[in-house]
């Protein structure tokens, strides 16, 4: 039996394609996610101002539950999460397998659009 070597360009692949499968970060577009944050998530969240949800304006860097003024979960407030781009992927795919107990009751299941929302509130304009 015959073994398939890998050159580098091949190693190069089969790593992408690893990578994908195991859900590594997309790329995210700003932009688009603005229009997705605009359309989807204002019902709930402004950057500015806690409605349903608390405010996202500086969310990255931000320890989960610390809106001042805001009524957050039990589960939330001792949770330990800070949001980053890893935490907001877990929590944007299914919040409550990421932090049960919380009260969030949406979720975004397309790793395109939620890699675009992380990309906007990762972006000057929502920091």
């Amino acid at each position: 039996m015959r073994r398939a070597r890998l050159g580098v360009g091949g190693f190069c692949i089969t790593a992408v394609a690893l990578t994908t499968a195991l859900g590594a970060e997309r790329e995210g577009d700003a932009q688009r996610g603005k229009a997705l944050y605009d359309s989807r998530c204002t019902a709930c969240h402004s950057l500015d101002h806690s409605r349903i949800g608390p405010a996202h304006r500086g969310v990255f860097g931000r320890h989960a539950g610390q809106v001042v003024g805001f009524e957050y979960s039990l589960a939330l407030r001792r949770s330990h999460v800070v949001w980053n781009a890893r935490a907001l992927e877990r929590w944007l795919t299914d919040p409550e397998l990421f932090i049960p107990g919380q009260k969030m009751g949406y979720s975004v299941p397309d790793a395109q659009d939620r890699a675009d929302i992380i990309a906007f509130l990762e972006s000057p304009g929502a920091r």
